[in-house]
């Protein structure tokens, strides 16, 4: 099966100079995928002028005439910018000319634009945005980080319905275990609405492992971490936080003497191997579960090693069906939930 990814080409803090080289470097790897270039043409176009025929023929470009701005409010995106590159590349997984769509772009807005054109899974109330974390034992599916700022605990069993299929797509583990983000691993820890989603966490057939605490993530303890979107991003930014910090202070410390510049040599192949586990790039790119296709964000100021990152996610997802095995684990709980109601 030959896969088509729509790209947002005028994405992100750089756009053009990081999306057209990722995709370039992206298909000399990968022959079974096409792409669709959306944005300025005569742009695209230049950008791709030196590039061999064999990999420009597998490139569409699709000509859109707006950009959505890194600070634009996500309402008036999606109001005032319906030829956007954005827009144009998500219309295209709507209409079927594209499998997925990925954007380095405004994440409101990309958000917004997604949930109105490709509407939600039915038996999904909202979209989620998930990624996957690394951990001293592996990755670490993590949801929401950020579309909601406030879930019900139905919301968060959906959250953990659609965690544990992608984990089981990306990771290739038949049946994830998932955990709930709270502030103990007791059962009696945390709000009403926590211990209530544990519950429903508990009876819905998921491999539920229970409570988690922050430091379970980067322990890789369970496969999936589910939590609301407003503490999601605080864990998220904070270990971005922690990750900065800890490489400023590596740098200052192997530069504060003569001696400690030499050690910085002899250290060197070890930090170089440090340096690729925790990279970031290597870690790029968010989905968007919940939605009626695949669509993946890509960090604003990755560079093109990142971008690429993104787009063998979103290839990734196709591959493994993502989208028809979260429509039918909702479909299955939801007959489940109604045959429970049924006899009560």
């Amino acid at each position: 099966m030959t896969i088509t990814v729509a790209i947002d080409a005028m994405g992100g803090d750089v756009g053009l100079k990081v999306t057209v080289p990722a995709s370039v470097n992206f298909l000399q790897d990968t022959p079974d995928v096409n792409l669709i270039l959306v944005g300025d043409s005569a742009g695209i176009e230049a950008e791709l002028a030196a590039q061999p025929a064999s990999v420009r023929a597998r490139i569409t470009v699709q000509h859109a005439t707006q950009v959505v701005g890194m600070d634009e409010a996500p309402q008036l995106a999606l109001k005032n910018k319906k030829d956007s590159s954005m827009r144009v590349a998500i219309n295209l997984v709507k209409d079927g000319q594209a499998q997925a769509a990925v954007s380095a772009g405004n994440t409101g807005a990309l958000m917004a634009t997604a949930k109105f054109v490709l509407k939600t899974i039915p038996g999904i109330d909202r979209p989620a945005i998930a990624k996957m974390m690394p951990g001293t034992g592996g990755e670490t599916c993590v949801l929401d980080l950020g579309a909601n700022v406030d879930c019900s605990p139905e919301q968060l069993l959906q959250f953990g319905i659609m965690g544990a299929e992608l984990a089981a797509s990306l990771q290739h583990k038949q049946n994830p275990s998932v955990g709930l983000l709270n502030i103990g691993s007791e059962d009696i820890k945390g709000t009403d609405n926590i211990k209530r989603a544990a519950e429903l966490l508990r009876d819905s057939g998921l491999n539920f492992y229970g409570n988690v605490e922050g430091n379970d993530i980067f322990k890789a303890t369970v496969d999936v971490v589910v939590c609301d979107g407003f503490t999601g991003n605080v864990a998220l930014k904070a270990s971005e936080g922690l990750a900065h910090m800890i490489a400023t202070f590596l740098r200052e410390e192997f530069a504060r003497t003569w001696w400690t510049k030499l050690c910085a040599l002899a250290a060197m192949p070890v930090l170089k191997h440090f340096k690729a586990r925790v990279d970031p790039r290597r870690y790029n790119g968010a989905s968007f579960l919940g939605l009626r296709g695949i669509v993946v964000k890509s960090h604003g100021g990755t560079d093109a090693l990142g971008f690429r990152i993104a787009l063998e996610q979103a290839c990734e997802e196709v591959r493994a069906n993502v989208i028809g095995h979260i429509t039918d684990r909702v479909a299955s709980q939801l007959q489940n939930l109604k045959r429970s109601e049924s006899e009560a």
